[in-house]
C-alpha cells in the first residue's frame, strides 16, 4: 500500500466514496477489522461479566476486568511502533492477533476471577497493538482530507459491535455457558489473520521518516500503568483515607510523568501535550474527559439486570447503545468544517453531561422504568455516546494537524495511547465511585439491590462532572486556528 495521493486538499473535496472505492476500501476494511475485533470483545465481556461474577465470584475485582485489560492495551499501545520497526505492519498485526487469542482462551478456562484478570491482561496487550496500528496508519495510507471520516469509520465499527458484542455474550450468559463466548473469539480472530496477511502489506522502507520512534518511553508507560492501577486499588479498601491516598498516588505519578516529558528524552506524548495551554495539550485534556463518562457503560450491564431486572441480553443490547450514539454522530458530523465543525465539537460535552445526569434518575429507579417504558433511558443511554460521536473525529484529526511534523508518527499513535488511560481511569474511578456507594454491602461479596440503586445514582452523577469540565477545556482548544504555537516548541 502506498499513500494515497494528496489530490484532496480540504474535507470538502473529499467523501465517503473516496474512502471506500478502490484501494482505500481494502484499506479501510484491514484497519476497521482491528478497531472491530477488540471492540466486540469489550462489548461481549460487558455483557457476559455478571453472570461470571454469578459463577466464579469476584464482584470487588468487577471494574478491573476492563482496568487490567486496558492497561495492557496502554502498555501495547506504547511498544506498538517498535514492533511495527523491528518486524513491519503485517508481522505485528499477526502476532497481536496470536496474543488476543491466548488471552481469550485463557478467559474461557478461568477456574476463578484472578486467573481471568491474568487472561484479559494478556488479551488486551494483543487487543491494544491492533488498535494502535488501526488508528496510527490512517495517517500513512490515507491523504489528510480522509482523515476525520477515516476517524469516524474507526468509530463506526463500535457501533458495528455494538450489535454483534451483546448478541454474542448474552446468547451464551443465557444459556449458561459464558465460557463459549470467549471460545468464539477465536475463528474470528483466525479470519481476520488471513485478511492481513493477504491485504496488509507495506514494506518498512514506505514508511514516513518519522514513523520509527528510536527508543520506547519505557519508564512513562509504566508509570501510566501504575497510576491506573492505584487508583483501581483504592477502590478495594473500605478506609476513605487508603481511597483518597489511592487517587493520590495516581494524580502524582500523572504529574511525574509530565515532568519527565519536558526533560526530553523518549516521548509519550506530542510536546505541548501536558499543558492546558498549548492548543495539544487542551485537545487531549478535552478527549479524556469526554470519553470518561462512557466508561459508566461497564456498570451497567449489573445495574440493568440486578435494579431493573432485565436478561442478560437485552441489559448487553441496552449497554451498546451508547456506542451506537457515538458512531451515529460521528458519521453524521464527521464531514462538518471550519465554524460547524468547532460548534459540534463545543456542543459535545454538554449532551454528554445532560445525559448523564438524567440516567442518575433513570437507571436506579424501578419506577420510572415501569411508568413509561424503556424509552426515555434509551435516549439517554444514546446521548452519551451521540455527545462523544459529535466532536470525536475533529478533535482526533485536529490532534494529528496539531502535532510538530517530526512528531507526527507519535501524534497518531498517541491517540490510542490517551483513549485506552481514559477509559482505564475512568473504569478504576467507576470501581472506586460505586465501592464508596456501597455497592457490595450490604450483602457481601455478590451485592444488594439497596447497593446497586445507590452505586447507580452516584454513578453517574459524580462522572457528570467530566464533561463539564470539557465545556471548558475545548473552548481553551480552539483559541488557536493554526498549527503548535511557538510557545509549545519542543524542549
Amino acid at each position: 500500500m502506498s499513500v494515497t495521493p494528496a489530490s484532496l486538499n480540504s474535507p470538502a473535496a473529499a467523501s465517503w466514496a473516496d474512502l471506500l472505492s478502490g484501494r482505500n476500501a481494502l484499506r479501510s476494511i484491514t484497519l476497521a477489522g482491528g478497531i472491530g475485533m477488540h471492540a466486540t470483545n469489550v462489548y461481549i465481556v460487558t455483557t457476559i461479566l455478571p453472570s461470571v461474577v454469578r459463577d466464579i465470584g469476584g464482584l470487588e475485582y468487577y471494574a478491573w476486568a476492563t482496568s487490567l485489560f486496558v492497561v495492557a492495551s496502554i502498555i501495547a499501545a506504547g511498544v506498538a511502533s517498535r514492533l511495527v520497526e523491528w518486524i513491519g505492519h503485517r508481522a505485528t498485526c499477526l502476532l497481536a492477533l496470536l496474543i488476543f487469542s491466548i488471552g481469550a482462551a485463557g478467559c474461557a478456562l478461568a477456574p476463578h476471577m484472578l486467573w481471568l484478570l491474568a487472561a484479559r491482561t494478556i488479551q488486551g496487550f494483543g487487543g491494544g497493538v491492533l488498535v494502535a496500528l488501526s488508528y496510527a496508519m490512517i495517517r500513512l495510507v490515507f491523504a489528510p482530507a480522509l482523515w476525520s471520516r477515516a476517524m469516524a469509520l474507526m468509530s463506526g465499527m463500535w457501533g458495528i459491535s455494538t450489535l454483534s458484542g451483546p448478541a454474542i455474550g448474552g446468547m451464551f450468559a443465557q444459556a449458561g455457558s459464558w465460557r463459549g463466548a470467549f471460545w468464539v473469539l477465536l475463528p474470528a480472530a483466525f479470519g481476520l489473520a488471513l485478511l492481513v496477511q493477504f491485504t496488509l502489506k507495506i514494506p518498512k522502507q514506505n514508511a514516513p521518516a518519522d514513523s520509527a520512534p528510536n527508543t520506547i518511553p519505557t519508564l512513562k508507560i509504566v508509570l501510566l500503568a501504575a497510576a491506573v492501577m492505584s487508583v483501581s486499588a483504592a477502590s478495594l479498601f473500605s478506609s476513605i483515607a487508603l481511597n483518597v491516598a489511592g487517587v493520590a498516588v495516581g494524580i502524582a505519578l500523572i504529574a511525574l510523568i509530565a515532568w519527565l516529558e519536558q526533560r526530553g528524552a523518549a516521548r509519550l506524548l506530542p510536546s505541548g501535550a501536558f499543558s492546558l495551554r498549548t492548543r495539544i495539550g487542551a485537545l487531549y485534556a478535552t478527549m479524556i474527559l469526554i470519553i470518561l463518562g462512557l466508561t459508566t457503560e461497564i456498570y451497567v450491564p449489573y445495574f440493568l439486570q440486578v435494579i431493573q431486572g432485565h436478561s442478560p441480553l437485552l441489559a448487553g443490547y441496552l449497554t451498546g447503545i451508547m456506542s451506537c450514539g457515538w458512531t451515529l454522530a460521528a458519521l453524521l458530523f464527521s464531514s462538518y468544517s471550519g465554524k460547524r465543525a468547532e460548534w459540534v465539537m463545543k456542543a459535545g460535552p454538554a449532551v454528554v453531561m445532560a445525559a448523564l445526569l438524567a440516567l442518575s434518575v433513570m437507571v436506579p429507579s424501578v419506577t420510572i422504568v415501569a411508568g413509561y417504558g424503556l424509552l426515555p433511558m434509551c435516549v439517554a443511554l444514546i446521548m452519551v455516546g451521540f455527545g462523544i460521536g459529535m466532536g470525536a473525529p475533529h478533535l482526533m484529526a485536529k490532534i494529528l494537524g496539531s502535532a510538530h511534523a517530526d512528531e507526527g508518527d507519535l501524534a497518531a499513535y498517541s491517540l490510542t495511547t490517551v483513549q485506552l488511560f481514559a477509559t482505564a481511569i475512568g473504569a478504576a474511578l467507576a470501581g472506586l465511585a460505586t465501592s464508596l456507594a456501597g455497592l457490595a454491602e450490604p450483602g457481601g461479596a455478590t451485592g444488594s439491590l439497596a447497593g446497586a440503586i445507590n452505586a447507580a445514582h452516584w454513578l453517574f452523577i459524580c462522572f457528570a462532572l467530566a464533561p463539564a469540565i470539557a465545556f471548558f477545556t475545548v473552548r481553551q482548544a480552539l483559541k488557536s486556528k493554526l498549527g503548535p504555537p511557538d510557545q509549545e516548541a519542543k524542549p
